[in-house]
This record gives C-alpha cells, structure tokens and sequence, in this order.
C-alpha cells in the first residue's frame, strides 16, 4: 500500500513537472502507451478533428496516405494500433511531408512509430504516410490525441480501419518524377530482407557494425555477386532519406562512381550518379542498373539491382573488374528526390578491393585512421601522463622527497617524463589532422582553434621550466604562478576540445557514451584531488594540534607525511589504474567506428 502510494506521488509530481510547460516542442514519448498529455485537466468528449486515408486495404511495405485535419490545433500525437487490442504497441512507422509541421517519434522498439507536432504554432491539416510492416495485425486502426489549446484536448480519436488484404496484388511499376532520375526499367518490390548467406563464399560483403545481420535495423549492408558477365547488389541500412555507396580511386569524395537509392515521396528510386568535388551528386538522365527492386519498414531502406561489369557507352560508371576504395553513405532527402549532405562521416573501407574477385566479408570505418591516431594519442597525453603527472607533482613531494633517479628527486624525474610524454604526443597528434584535410578545416568549428591555444600552452610549459630559477630565488614564487597556471589553463582547454572533437564528424564517437564517459573521467580526476588535498589538510592540523614550537612543526609534518605514503601510494595505484580504464574505453570506442 506505500508503495503504491508512493507511485501515485511520483506520477503526479511527472505530470504537474511536465505540465508546466506541456510539450511545445512535440517531444512526448512519456505519452507513448496512453496518449494522454500531462496538462492537468480532463479530456474532451466529441472530437471535432478527423483521420481520414487513401485506402483501406494494405499488404506489408505499402504506404498509407493519413490526414489528420479539423479547427486550428497547436499540438497532435499519431498512432496506428492493432484494431482489435488498442492498448498494445504501436504498429508500423511513418514518413514524413512536413518536417516544419511534423516530426517522428520511436515508442516502444519500433522506429518512427508515432508522429507529433514540432512546436505549438496553429496547424489544421497534417498530411503523413504510414508503412505497413511485415508481421502486422489483419486490421490496423489509426489514433490521434489532438491538442487545440492548453485546457482542450481529445485523447485517441479514433480513425479509420485498415485491414491485410488476402491476395496480394502485383506491385504497380515505380515511374519517376524528373527526368534526371527515370529508369527505362521495371520495378518491383522486395517480399522480404536481405540476409548475409553467402558472404565471403559467394558474395563479396561489406557489413557495419562488423558481421551484422542485414535483418537488423542497425545494420548498414552491401553485398556484390557476380553473375557471369553482370553484378548484383544489394544495399541496406536505416535511413528516412536515402542510401548511396561509390567506388573511388582513393579516400577523398570526388571523381567518384555513385549509386543512389533515394526515398522519394514514400516510393525508393535507385539511380546512378558521378560525384564531382565534395558538391551534391548530380544523377544520370540515363538509368544503366536492370531488376530494381526496393523495400521500405520500419524505417530500414533496401534495394537490389544489377549492372553490367563493364558499360563502356556510359560516362562516369567504372569497370567493376578492378579495384577501388569503397563509400557508404546515408542522409536526408527532400521533396522531388533533393538529397542532403550525410550528416556523419561515410563509412569506407580500409583498402581498395576488387568486388568481382575473391569474396569477402569485411567491415571498414567511419573515421579516417590518422583521424583516430589524432584522437588515440590525445586521449593517452591528456587522459593518461598530464593527468598523473600533476598529481605526482603535487602530493608526491614529501613522500619521494629522499628518493633520488639520476641526480634528481624521483618525483621530479617522473613528473618531468610524463609532461615530456605530453609535448610529444601532442605534437604528434597536432600535424596528423593537417595532413590528412591537407589544410585548415572550415567545419570543425571551435575544436581547431582550441586545440591549436592547447599546443601553444603545451610548448611554452616546458620552455618555461627551463628557465625556473632556484628554489630561493625572488622570483621563484612568480614562476611556481604562472606554471601552475598555465599549466592548469591548458588541461582545462584539452578537456574542452576533447569534448568538442568526439562528436565531430571526422571521429563522431558514441552519442551519448563518449559525454558521459569523459564527465566521468572529469569527475573522477576532481576527486582523487580532493581527497588527496583533505588528506594533506588533516595531516597538517594534526601537527598543529600536537606541537607548538615552529620549528617542531616543521618536523612533525615531515614525520606526518610519512606516516601518510602509504595512503597516498595506495590512491594514486588506484588513480593510475582508473585512468588506464577510462584511457582503454576511449580507445576501444575509437578502434569500433
């Protein structure tokens, strides 16, 4: 009974803390099961909205034209249910048409399975597709919460029922809309997904994540099989725009031979193109691909086709009986088959291969490898030595004060080595970006400028501290200053620009492990400081506590610090080996993109 009175407390502080500001930007995936908004009031009994749609009947991977439409409303959240169980999940996802009006939510495990508003501004009329899956109900029922204002609302308006139809009819042949992307070829319609059968026995693959089953919806595939004088393909992954993959003679986008299947108006159309430059591909008036075919659920866009080894009457389209760098992509596309740049780096594999020759199965990488030699060995500078090394520096005075390494107090020699460590790893890694863009990047944003302050800071430390002065000279103090300061204003730029460059394009690690992980690393560095500085503030009060005399103060902080290496050398074993897990998990997300 307290517990579930103590349910009821929390459901109500969600709904009075999402009630203050409702969900003006349509993001209501708490709403996902009931539909309901949180806006402190009782729903509204006869709708005054309508869903209306251009069929009644579909079979698995149809699209549905749905309008939701009525007096000016300013929010909406769109389902399709099982019309015999509507408090089950929902079922199938949907397009878009207005990405100003509209946009697409994931409830539940399936993707883009509900729609909602993008914010609170008037709207009568929303116009979206529906995409029936494979495995759907025999009859699907449409339902809208509709939102005219704060205090008015109608939850699960019910819409119009479509059912499975028993025979499946022959697809209509696709035709398309401009001439740039027409095809002299039918097309049909893939009854089920591809799978990776085959793959490096019979058919050159290239999977991502590696030896991923093409049936799953994060996968991204592309297989090749030759058939005597013509190749096969096939090419799947998620995307609500488009899919593409090129064959180039090196790494770089540009003079590159480009295949694209493009989602236009909830219908896939597979044409060629040839990339000039890094501008967008512009599609060839004339279609040289045969047996197109297309499939488009839950959110996982496919297509199969296939073409002739060798077309020496068309332009631009390589011989496939040699060997290339092989591109994949994904992205946005608009209205008219309009195509938008990928929002992350494409995926290219490691080396050139020749896809008519031994079969294959390999993987490649979305990050270039001098990108991740960039990131690997930045990680190791600022993760690993700096951060150690400050540490040493600062507590491990008196505990290795007696302990001498050539001629010098050990902790000054292991602080000395791994700030050395430092600078090197930092300029190392500081030239591999420039070789590898050839220049200055004008889309990398702050990162750059950042990290070009941070290996100006890491040159002027240690030249600084070749003109330290002596322990008791006037002006040591001034110097202890600024080391320490610049010192200290280069490790917080380095975090900064390592938070800035893992989710640039270029290297674009796991979102949102990769924030997480280094606020843990952060966290955790503070700590270790803050417990080592209360250590060392008891010590010193317990000298102050039991002398009196200065001079017997000194001493007895001497006698304390030694009584307290133990429990400094046990904490910083323990600070090494956390950062070596926080320095062999960066690296590992580094080695998988």
């Amino acid at each position: 009974m307290e517990l579930s009175g103590l349910a009821f407390a929390v459901w109500m502080f969600i709904c009075f803390y999402a009630s203050v500001g409702g969900y003006p930007n349509g993001k209501i995936r708490e709403a996902c099961t009931s539909m309901i908004p949180c806006h402190g009031s009782s729903p509204q009994l006869s709708p005054e909205h309508t869903i209306t749609v251009n069929g009644t009947e579909f079979k698995p991977g149809d699209n549905i034209e749905v309008h939701l439409s009525g007096p000016d409303f300013e929010g909406f959240f769109l389902q399709a249910r099982d019309a015999e169980h509507l408090d089950s999940p929902a079922v199938g996802s949907f397009m878009l048409v207005d990405r100003r009006l509209s946009q697409l939510l994931t409830c539940g495990r399936t993707k883009n399975s509900a729609v909602s508003h993008t914010s609170k501004a008037k709207k009568n009329y929303i116009k979206v597709y529906w995409i029936a899956p494979g495995g759907a109900p025999k009859r699907v029922q449409f339902l809208a919460t509709v939102v005219k204002k704060y205090k008015t609302f109608w939850v699960k308006i019910p819409g119009p029922i479509v059912s499975q139809h028993n025979a499946p009819s022959p697809t209509t042949p696709l035709h398309a809309t401009s001439e740039a992307i027409s095809t002299s070829h039918p097309v049909s319609y893939l009854s089920k997904p591809f799978n990776a059968s085959g793959c490096g026995s019979m058919k050159f693959c290239i999977r991502n994540p590696s030896n991923c089953d093409p049936e799953s919806a994060s996968c991204y595939f592309l297989s090749f099989q030759q058939e005597k004088s013509s190749v096969f393909i096939e090419m799947s992954g998620p995307s609500e725009g488009y899919l593409a993959f090129a064959l180039s003679h090196d790494q770089w986008m540009g003079g590159d031979d480009a295949y694209l299947c493009i989602n236009e108006d909830h219908r896939v159309h597979v044409s060629t193109a040839y990339l000039k430059g890094r501008s967008t591909p512009v599609l060839d008036s004339e279609n040289a691909l045969e047996d197109v075919s297309w499939r488009l659920v839950d959110g996982v866009l496919q297509c199969s086709f296939r073409r002739s080894i060798r077309l020496p009457a068309y332009k631009g389209r390589f011989n496939l009986d040699a060997s290339y760098y092989i591109f994949l992509a994904d992205g946005e596309a608009g209205e008219g088959g309009l195509i938008y740049k990928h929002r992350r780096q494409p995926l290219i594999t490691n080396g050139i291969y020749n896809v008519t020759g031994l079969p294959q199965d390999i993987g490649g990488s979305r990050s270039p490898q001098l990108i991740k030699a960039h990131g690997a060995l930045m990680f190791v500078a600022w993760i690993t030595a700096v951060s150690i090394g400050v540490i040493v520096a600062r507590f491990f005075k008196p505990v290795w004060s007696h302990l001498f390494l050539f001629g010098k107090e050990v902790w000054f020699q292991v602080h000395r080595m791994l700030m050395l460590t430092t600078v090197m790893l930092t300029s190392v890694s500081f030239v591999l970006p420039f070789i590898y863009r050839g220049g200055w990047s004008q889309q990398a944003g702050f990162h750059p400028y950042l990290g070009c302050t941070v290996m100006a800071l890491t040159i002027f430390q240690p030249l600084m501290a070749g003109f330290r002065p002596s322990r008791h000279a006037p002006r040591r103090q001034l110097f202890n200053w600024f080391h320490w300061s610049t010192g200290t204003t280069a490790r917080i730029l380095a975090v900064v620009t390592m938070f800035l460059g893992m989710d640039l394009p270029a290297l674009d690690l796991p979102d949102p492990w990769d924030t997480y992980t280094m606020i843990g690393f952060v966290a955790w560095h503070v700590g270790i400081d803050v417990l080592l500085e209360i250590h060392s503030y008891c010590l010193v009060r317990k000298v102050e506590v039991i002398e009196d005399d200065r001079v017997q103060i000194l001493q007895s902080l001497t006698s304390a610090e030694a009584e307290g290496r133990l429990f400094k050398q046990v904490v910083l074993t323990i600070y090494v080996c956390g950062n070596i897990v926080f320095l062999i998990a960066f690296l590992a997300a580094i080695n998988q993109i």
